[in-house]
């Protein structure tokens, strides 16, 4: 295979297809599927998923919670605005954040965060790094994280147009499983299910289990880079728990298929196994984990995920699972896209679905 580059993961995007608004129903989207093998496609819906699971398989999702990240905040001297994303937690009242506009925020800046027009505690900028980002050091008697349901909005990708935050988006930009929060996205795969088709889920035989990666701005950055090799990945936190490493290490054993809900699941998932030797074990860590065509995918036999934007590595990753081998995923993924794109697919966070398999 050649040498790939940024530039091949590139698509037309009609910007009408993204999608500004959820499906009526979670579980009402369309569903592509990739047949890995044959390298054939079919258009189902989503509840049909639920025709391609054996007795036997497992279903590992994402429970990752996603935080109202989002905060409002001046300067306290200057009273100019900014707009705070937190993006990682250090220690209680420790973040990481992006700021907007950063530049105007040098180290000791000391800014007031806000509940509409009140300052209700300050944060100091305490360092800043090679990207820009500013950590902020909050003067808090309780932790922020707390206060994040009152103070903070979700943290909506810049392509979901708002013109003021609403409401329905804390329960649909969340899925309906989310557990420990730390997310600044979501895991947009599993946003598709409901409860219900859960328990279908297991009334099909399948297992159900959980990881926990919390979703940074590394998964969504864009590779500037022309060549990979070059593009260095965020580092994001993961946990799995001795249940998930149980029934992931039975369902092998018995021949049954792993079916990773989300590029985030997959890449726990993998980067488990890549440091213990093709086994996924309990444990916590952080991970980096970008794959590209080619890459030896050693546990998930099968990926549920959405439409992703051009030259992401979220679209590099599919490309990699798409085609096992030596064959061309990238090829095979952008004429699915284009398939898509023809059907008038609803893309991205809030859009339809995709399963390889």
């Amino acid at each position: 295979m050649q040498r790939l580059r940024a530039s091949d993961f590139d698509f037309a995007l009609p910007p009408g297809l993204i999608a500004q608004e959820p499906a009526p129903r979670r579980d009402a989207s369309r569903l592509l599927v990739l047949h890995r093998a044959e390298q054939t496609l079919e258009h189902r819906h989503f509840p049909d998923l639920l025709t391609y699971l054996r007795p036997g398989d497992a279903v590992v999702l994402n429970d990752s919670r996603v935080i109202p990240a989002r905060l409002r905040a001046r300067n306290a001297r200057t009273k100019g605005r900014f707009e705070v994303l937190l993006i990682e937690e250090v220690n209680p009242n420790d973040w990481w954040a992006m700021l907007r506009p950063g530049k105007r925020a040098p180290l000791e800046t000391v800014l007031e965060i806000l509940r509409g027009e009140q300052p209700v505690m300050t944060a100091a900028v305490t360092d800043v790094n090679a990207e820009g980002h500013r950590r902020l050091r909050f003067d808090s008697d309780t932790n922020i994280l707390s206060l994040l349901s009152e103070l903070g909005e979700i943290p909506l990708p810049p392509y979901i147009e708002r013109a003021a935050p609403r409401d329905e988006d804390r329960e649909r930009y969340q899925t309906v499983y989310a557990g420990a929060p730390g997310s600044v996205a979501a895991p947009t795969a599993g946003l598709h299910f409901t409860p219900s088709l859960l328990d279908q889920v297991r009334a099909r035989g399948a297992r159900v289990c959980f990881v926990t990666l919390h979703v940074g701005l590394g998964t969504f950055a864009p590779v500037k880079a022309d060549a990979l090799t070059d593009h260095v990945m965020h580092e994001e936190r993961f946990s799995v728990s001795p249940e998930t490493a149980s029934v992931i290490a039975t369902t092998r054993a018995a021949g049954g298929r792993i079916f990773a809900v989300g590029t985030t699941t997959l890449r726990v998932l993998e980067s488990v196994a890549i440091a213990n030797g093709g086994s996924v074990v309990a444990g916590s860590g952080r991970t980096r984990l970008f794959a590209y065509p080619p890459f030896d995918f050693k546990i998930v036999d099968a990926l549920l995920t959405n439409f992703h934007l051009p030259r992401s590595t979220l679209l590099m990753l599919v490309s990699a699972f798409a085609a096992p081998g030596a064959t061309d995923g990238r090829a095979c993924v952008l004429n699915a896209y284009a398939h898509a794109v023809r059907e008038r697919y609803r893309l991205f966070s809030y859009g339809d679905a995709m399963l390889l398999i």
